[in-house]
């Protein structure tokens, strides 16, 4: 998919998107989950797991960043 904008073409490739909804999602989930519990490291990694993929082209790296996102809040505790 080619997406104009401005004069430049963007390629969105299929799988980064996919990999930016799964992230998102997830990220949604600790986001709810660190709200309920009133838990800030969830929470906050949450938000940052929704917003990534905005800033990431690469797929590869998307998928190291976000699955490195997701464990974060496992060992962190606070």
């Amino acid at each position: 998919m080619i997406l104009a904008e401005a004069g430049k073409e963007t390629v969105v490739d299929t799988a980064s998107l996919l990999w930016g909804v799964l992230f998102g999602s997830v990220g949604l989930g600790y986001f709810l989950y660190g709200k309920n519990q009133k838990a800030l490291v969830p929470a906050l990694f949450g938000v940052v797991l929704m917003i990534f993929p905005y800033f990431v082209s690469s797929t590869l790296l998307m998928v190291v960043v976000g699955l490195g996102l997701m464990a974060i809040p496992h060992f962190v505790r606070f």
